[in-house]
């Protein structure tokens, strides 16, 4: 439990340097027109173009790459990314039993399977924010649950980022250019519309806000839904990250100098946040 409460709270911080460095370029196109896309390296992030503050799918399998817009596009994962569920209850926070087959996107690349990220990298975006982004699912909608999580290969503990187990809204403080993959695990097969914001103070004082619903066709046996609408109570508006990071990070999970450091520290960040948490909830509540 402890580990879930944490996971949520952290901030995911730039991924370094060994396979996911990249830079985008200012003039990269805007695609038109739908697509699925089922292989190859995408992100979703924030996009600051002529203006206007969106959330857009980088698409990088394309040549050359492009942005796409999400109601334009379709996540579809085939049953090739197909795996068991460990027989471990650090896998417990799945909600599924041992053994059981689910669709899991890796936070490493694997062929035959999309390989979906995020990043904080567009070239407006960099511009105008001055230290990074809250990204929050709002709410999920489809057959089984959806949980992602990153792994260090360090720590080996799995941290939990966002769940549909869980109360929404769920906010994740991500740093200015930031390019991050992590696991996604979807629980059946089946059409999900995935909910999400991201907002970012920005450096001219102001305040930006999108929301946008991602559409994932989920084993052979879904056909991509183009037009399906989210249908499901959503919370009224995102909620800020709940703090910046408390320590170094790598990879987007924190590094620690040993296992009792670790304890204390946990203990610490886990009451900070939690009193983070309530003060903000007696501003929102004294509005």
């Amino acid at each position: 439990m402890i580990n879930a409460l944490l996971a949520l709270t952290l901030a995911v911080a730039p991924t370094p340097s060994g396979g996911l460095d990249q830079t985008l370029d200012a003039g990269q196109s805007q695609a038109t027109g739908r697509a699925v896309l089922e292989t190859g390296h995408v992100d979703i992030g924030p996009r600051l173009r002529d203006g206007k503050w969106t959330i857009q799918i980088h698409d990088d399998h394309a040549v050359p790459s492009v942005w796409r817009e999400p109601d334009d596009t379709v996540l579809r994962i085939r049953d090739t990314a197909r795996q068991p569920v460990p027989d471990d209850e650090a896998y417990a926070f799945l909600g599924e039993k041992p053994g059981t087959e689910v669709h899991v996107v890796p936070q490493t690349e694997k062929p035959g399977v999309v390989w979906i990220g995020w990043n904080t990298q567009d070239p407006g975006v960099l511009k105008a924010i001055v230290r990074g982004v809250t990204m929050s699912l709002r709410g999920v909608q489809g057959p089984g649950r959806v949980t992602v999580f990153l792994q260090s290969g360090n720590l080996g503990a799995p941290q939990v980022l966002w769940s549909s187990a869980k109360p929404y809204p769920q906010p994740m403080w991500v740093e200015t250019n930031t390019h991050t993959h992590a696991n996604w695990v979807f629980g059946r097969p089946g059409n999900y519309q995935v909910a999400v914001d991201i907002s970012a103070d920005l450096a001219d004082g102001s305040t930006a806000t999108a929301s946008t619903v991602l559409r994932l066709a989920v084993g052979d046996s879904a056909e991509p839904d183009f037009d399906a609408a989210f249908t499901a109570p959503l919370p009224s508006a995102s909620i800020a990250a709940v703090a910046e990071p408390a320590a170094p990070t790598r990879n987007g999970v924190v590094v620690l100098a040993g296992a009792g450091l670790l304890a204390v520290l946990v203990v610490v960040i886990l009451v900070l946040r939690q009193a983070g948490v309530r003060r903000r909830a007696e501003r929102e509540a004294a509005r």
